[in-house]
């Protein structure tokens, strides 16, 4: 049903307009191509193989923890993205049941400016395969001299602004551009990470397996240090995948139906995940046992092989793969929370700048100071703060609402049951401020550190659970 009241929404922002039937094609391979895309970027190797680096642990400990999550992360996507299906409804609408009309411009802004933050990283990241194709076809190298400006070569420069231009090309062109960017990027950066592993196994003279397995482990490992890796490396994982889960409904909406949704989430998730951490590992550990140290951005160890046509292919590839998370995890979103801001006024391209526009400064700001608090620190931060969200929209819409919404109240902006007071929902909004405050610390607060590897899992607990309680007061208090 299409809202009528063209104050509360812009019909032709497809941002927030619950899509027709017609607009709901996509099967389970184009979930599975948001997960292949979400999960084999250059960030993504990059947080992995750091991961497998900073907490010291055998490579079957690092590899059943990403296993782990994966597998966690794809029960909790299918619950989040349920109501996308059945009502087609992105998220930022999604939430005006559980935080108010109003009050759910509260989370989408947040959801926002994750993504604005992933998605100059992103950008940043995918740059850096666009630089690699520039030596590599020009043969031009960084002279030593060259001025460096917050971080970046005057060749880092121009890839960057590149690609962030191209990001802005694609998205002008519409979903069914970004749809078949992703079905065309995705499974080509597998065919390039294997060539890795292999051409780094010949020259580790077949020791690429044993030191995968023992090269990151700490000399004096117990049952307890593996164990606090694998927490911290599930933790950290969940954490990555923390603002796609909050949002999957902006891409479930899209689903032909419920099955072609869990299929794809299936196929997607766990595979993607078995696959792509696998090869991560073996190339991590080959290229320490190469060239003698842990390298974490493939960039670099395409650089080291010395070869041309290497080089280019897989420049491309991690310049197509990059692109194509961006466009599904942080574009996507970012668009739909800042359209959200004011439905009427700001259309799915106008937010479109307006996301790329915070895209350039942060990107150009990565490696001089947001990359300086440590990947984990980044992501698992990112992922505290919107922890408390996805327990709230989960305990509203399935145990408080018992998964029934009404369409037209959720576009009526100046009264119905989710405009609460003023269009706030004071509960949720106390319950988020109390789970976030408490989750982000056990990232930063040296005394609760310990429950670092749970600061999504907690957040979102206490989110649910305060917000369950105080909305049970208010329903016993009216009976």
């Amino acid at each position: 049903m299409q809202p009528e009241n063209n104050n509360v929404v812009n019909r032709d922002n497809s941002a927030l307009r619950p899509v027709t039937r017609e607009e709901k094609s996509w099967g389970w391979f184009a979930i599975f191509n948001v997960w292949a895309n979400d999960i084999q970027s250059l960030f993504g190797y990059s947080l992995v193989a750091s991961l497998f680096i900073s907490f010291g642990v055998s490579g079957w400990t690092a590899f059943f923890a990403l296993i782990t999550a994966g597998l966690f992360v794809m029960f909790m996507v299918n619950l989040s993205g349920a109501a996308g299906e059945r009502y087609g409804i992105s998220y930022p609408v999604f939430a005006r049941a559980s935080m108010g009309t109003s009050g759910a411009k509260l989370p989408a802004i947040l959801r926002a400016v994750v993504a604005v933050f992933w998605y100059g990283a992103q950008v940043y990241f995918a740059s850096t395969a666009l630089a690699l194709l520039i030596k590599s076809v020009t043969g031009i190298q960084s002279a030593e001299t060259d001025a460096m400006f917050l971080g970046l070569s005057s060749i880092d420069w121009v890839a960057f602004l590149f690609v962030w231009v191209f990001h802005i090309f694609i998205f002008w062109r519409g979903m069914n551009w970004v749809e078949g960017f992703l079905n065309l990027a995705g499974p080509f950066v597998y065919i390039v990470m294997i060539g890795l592993v292999l051409l780094l196994w010949s020259k580790s003279d077949g020791k690429l397996l044993s030191a995968a397995q023992t090269i990151f482990a700490k000399p004096n490992a117990t049952w307890r240090t593996e164990m606090t890796g694998f927490i911290s490396i599930f933790g950290t994982m969940v954490a990555y995948f923390a603002a796609v889960m909050i949002n999957f409904s902006d891409f479930s909406r899209y689903a032909k139906d419920k099955p072609a949704m869990v299929k794809g989430n299936l196929m997607g998730l766990p595979m993607n995940m078995i696959l792509f951490s696998a090869l991560a590992l073996l190339t991590t550990a080959g290229a320490a046992v190469v060239y003698g140290e842990a390298i974490i951005n493939p960039t670099e160890i395409v650089e080291r092989a010395d070869s041309v046509m290497l080089s280019i292919i897989a420049a491309i590839t991690f310049f197509a793969a990059t692109v194509g998370i961006n466009l599904v995890a942080n574009f996507i979103p970012a668009v739909n929370g800042i359209a959200n801001l004011s439905p009427s006024k700001i259309s799915f391209r106008k937010a479109g700048l307006i996301t790329s526009g915070f895209a350039l400064i942060i990107g150009g700001l990565w490696t001089a100071v947001i990359s300086q608090i440590g990947i984990a620190g980044f992501v698992n931060t990112l992922g505290a703060t919107l922890a408390p969200l996805f327990g709230i929209l989960m305990v509203d819409y399935y145990v408080v609402r018992k998964q029934l919404l009404s369409q037209d109240d959720l576009y009526n902006m100046e009264g119905g049951q989710y405009h609460y007071k003023n269009g706030w929902h004071d509960n949720a909004v106390i319950a988020f401020a109390i789970g976030a405050v408490f989750s982000v610390a056990t990232v930063w607060v040296p005394m609760l550190k310990d429950l670092s590897g749970y600061a999504w899992i907690i957040g979102a607990a206490l989110g649910g659970v305060i917000y369950y309680v105080r909305t049970k007061k208010v329903q016993l208090a009216k009976d």
